[in-house]
C-alpha cells in the first residue's frame, strides 16, 4: 500500500500538468485541428500559415498541414517517414493506412511520435509531431492518446 502511494505521488509530481485544461488549435489554412496539452506554449506562426509549434520544457509539438504535390496520402506518409530517417531518427514503429498513419522513432535520448491524417478531401496531409525525452515515455503515453483522438480535419480550411 505504501509503495503504491509513493509511486502515485512520484507519477503525479514527475508528469507535466496534463490533468489541467487543454487548449485547442485550429489551422485556418488547412482546417486541421487538435487539442494542445497544458503547459505547451505557442511559438511564432510561420509566414505561410501551414501550422504552429508549441513547446513545454524540452518537449515540442507541431500541428501542421500541407497539400499533396503528387501521389496519394499513403505515398506522402512514406516520404515523410523517409525524411525522418534521413534526419537520423531510428524509426521503431510505423503503421500506414488509407485513413491515418503513425510512426515513432528515437534519436539521442529523444522520442518522436507522428500522427498523420488526410485533409482537404484527400488533397492534403495533416500531421502532429511530438518530441520529448525518452525518460518521459510513461508520462506522454496518455498525452499521445488524447492528441490522436483530437486530431481531425474540420473541412473548413481556406486552402482546401
Amino acid at each position: 500500500m505504501r509503495m503504491t502511494v509513493v509511486l502515485l505521488v512520484l507519477a503525479v509530481l514527475g508528469a507535466p500538468a496534463f490533468g489541467a485544461d487543454w487548449g485547442h488549435y485550429r489551422n485556418e489554412r488547412f482546417g486541421l485541428e487538435a487539442e494542445v496539452p497544458p503547459g505547451f506554449l505557442p511559438g511564432d506562426p510561420p509566414a505561410n500559415g501551414d501550422g504552429l509549434s508549441f513547446r513545454s520544457g524540452g518537449a515540442s509539438l507541431t500541428i501542421a498541414g500541407s497539400l499533396l504535390i503528387e501521389g496519394a496520402f499513403e505515398a506522402a506518409v512514406r516520404q515523410q517517414i523517409g525524411f525522418d530517417a534521413q534526419e537520423h531518427w531510428a524509426v521503431t514503429d510505423q503503421r500506414v493506412t488509407p485513413s491515418w498513419a503513425s510512426w515513432s522513432g528515437v534519436l539521442n535520448g529523444h522520442v518522436l511520435y507522428v500522427r498523420a491524417i488526410p485533409i482537404c478531401g484527400g488533397a492534403g496531409i495533416g500531421t502532429l509531431r511530438l518530441t520529448y525525452a525518452e525518460t518521459e515515455i510513461a508520462a506522454f503515453d496518455p498525452v499521445i492518446d488524447r492528441l490522436v483522438r483530437s486530431l481531425r480535419d474540420s473541412g473548413e480550411g481556406w486552402q482546401c
